[in-house]
């Protein structure tokens, strides 16, 4: 599908969408904790219906209403010996150490760019864990039998914290006690953060030791109550809402927690250093142009924000910095090059010196036609860029967004962008 974003200005109010992020990890936890739990906001992308999929092959039973999932759940029970994730990274690795509580023989895999993403961190660490594995060349799909047996073990950080996800989950729900995981090197420390909340949130308690261990405490959960579990917005998603406030209008986003865990509320900071002009009220967020000077980021811990805050430099004056290029290798596309040739194609020069991307600003990018190379957050960015430039943009396989963000074009038209 391909979509045209004419130049714009936007305005008004528009809520932000439920965060995936924080939508799987519930998921995962209705799936552990052994009873019935109300979703309120579930989310809806792609990434999301992969998850609910997920837990329902794993035994739960979902029923849905307006507005909220029902979750009935006895643990990990699986009723199919093939789990297929769909293209998400948090869902592979958050549950194949998930399905490895049972002792089922169980076939993990994918689609799309995560057939190629490497996965030999379970090669690995499996086997210390009593789980039997089979993977192909360290890709999917991977053939597992548990059941997990929680034990101290060291693990490498530095690929994705996703894996440690999955680990302090299926820990947790296996009732480790007096056992630690230690880390090296752990990147994206906000998200584990949001699994450690998510965690504490069911009942389960994990001591993170400054994120170079985490230790368990024995948790029982046989008395545990009905509960009630509502989906927080999506930083991830409003970040694109708020770079196009403040590249072209002057909007109102609702919906997001500023004490959220997920690391992409550091958008703020970045909007903040690049002189935005940003409001921050009770569940609500104003945000419009400022004079946008270039600004310098880390985002080692939030590389998920490199697309939107590369639209937000290509309309910054002077050359923007952004550290952490080495995050964005195994993504939906290798995002640092595939950023460099896009914009590149709208007119903005983009380099890459080591760990580090440097934005040349433009007063509007080029009419041209893009690719989102099958990557979501590639589609957004360039959509967000395409409301200022000098005529109309043409995104190719403009459907990348329904991974995360389905409603974004939607979105987009409802704050006034012109959009076909």
């Amino acid at each position: 599908m391909n979509v045209t974003v004419n130049p714009s200005v936007i305005n008004g109010a528009i809520a932000a969408a439920a965060s995936k992020s924080s939508m799987q990890r519930v998921l995962a936890a209705a799936l552990l904790r052994k009873g019935r739990t109300v979703i309120h906001n579930p989310g809806s992308s792609n990434d999301d219906m992969a998850a609910l999929e997920t837990i329902q092959k794993l035994g739960a039973v979902v029923s849905k209403d307006k507005g909220s999932l029902t979750v009935d759940s006895k643990g990990v029970n699986p009723v199919s010996d093939m789990i297929n994730c769909g293209e998400s990274g948090l869902g592979i690795r958050m549950f194949t150490p998930i399905a490895a509580l049972s002792s089922h023989q169980l076939t993990i895999t994918g689609t799309g760019s995560l057939k190629t993403r490497p996965m030999d961190f379970f090669d690995e660490i499996f086997p210390q864990l009593g789980i039997r594995i089979q993977s192909t060349g360290g890709r999917l799909p991977l053939v597992i039998q548990g059941p997990l047996q929680p034990a101290s073990i060291e693990v490498d950080g530095s690929l994705s914290s996703q894996f440690l996800t999955g680990l302090l989950m299926a820990y947790a729900a296996a009732g480790a006690k007096d056992v630690e995981i230690r880390v090296r090197d752990l990147k994206s420390k906000p998200y584990i953060d949001l699994t450690l909340k998510v965690l504490s949130d069911f009942g389960w308690k994990v001591e993170n030791k400054k994120y170079e261990s985490f230790h368990f405490k024995e948790t029982s959960i046989a008395q545990w109550p009905d509960r009630e579990y509502t989906v927080e917005g999506d930083w991830s998603g409003a970040a694109f809402l708020l770079v196009a406030g403040a590249i072209a209008g002057e909007i109102e986003v609702t919906g997001l927690d500023v004490l959220s865990a997920q690391a992409d509320k550091a958008v703020l900071h970045a909007l903040h250093s690049a002189e935005a002009s940003l409001s921050l009220e009770q569940n609500k967020i104003k945000i419009g142009r400022g004079r946008l000077r270039a600004f310098r980021f880390d985002a080692n811990e939030c590389p998920d924000l490199f697309p939107p805050l590369v639209s937000l430099a290509s309309f910054c004056d002077g050359k923007s910095v952004i550290e952490g290029v080495n995050r964005l290798t195994h993504k939906e596309s290798n995002r640092a090059l595939t950023l460099q040739e896009e914009f590149g194609k709208l007119g903005v020069k983009i380099s890459l010196q080591d760990d580090l991307m440097v934005i040349e600003g433009v007063s509007s990018v080029k009419s041209s036609r893009v690719h989102s190379h099958h990557d979501h957050r590639i589609a957004m960015a360039c959509a967000v860029a395409g409301l200022r430039a000098d005529g109309p943009v043409i995104i190719e396989d403009a459907e990348a967004i329904n991974k995360s963000y389905p409603d974004f074009y939607e979105h987009l038209k409802h704050l006034g962008a012109g959009i076909e």
